[in-house]
């Protein structure tokens, strides 16, 4: 399967859509534009997800990359995803500790920016429902 990226801005918040996989072989292209990105001034960033069909510890490590790029420019970076395949991969890791995550571009927006990410929040920073026995 190929990756697809779409780069859109809305207000302060860039918004990269992201279809396909991201494994080991795709990685390095998100690497890539998530870098150009910053590098352009993106400083609010909100990477939808939701057109996403795998998700391997590569991509993985490729987001919590430009996680901490956001912050060491005191920027946020919030991710897209109500996938339940793919929260699940967030919630086993335990990045849904870590990263904001939400079900809707439009929860992304109607977020404030958070340059302190979401582990520095009182209620978890993320929007990702308990785990279900399925």
């Amino acid at each position: 399967m190929e990756l697809s990226l779409q780069t859109g801005t809305v207000a302060d918040r860039t918004i990269l859509r992201v279809t396909g996989e991201i494994d080991v072989y795709t990685a390095p292209r998100l690497r890539q534009r998530l870098v150009q990105l910053v590098e352009d001034g993106a400083r609010h960033l909100v990477v939808d997800l939701g057109g996403v069909e795998f998700l391997d510890s590569t991509g993985l490590g490729v987001l919590v990359g430009g996680l901490k790029r956001m912050r060491a420019l005191s920027g946020s970076f919030a991710l897209v995803c109500d996938q339940e395949r793919i929260l699940k991969i967030f919630r086993i890791t335990g990045l849904d500790r870590i990263f904001t995550i939400v079900p809707t571009e439009q929860d992304a927006l109607a977020v404030a920016p958070d340059p302190g990410g979401a582990e520095d929040r009182t209620d978890g920073g993320h929007a990702v429902p308990p785990a279900t026995d399925r």
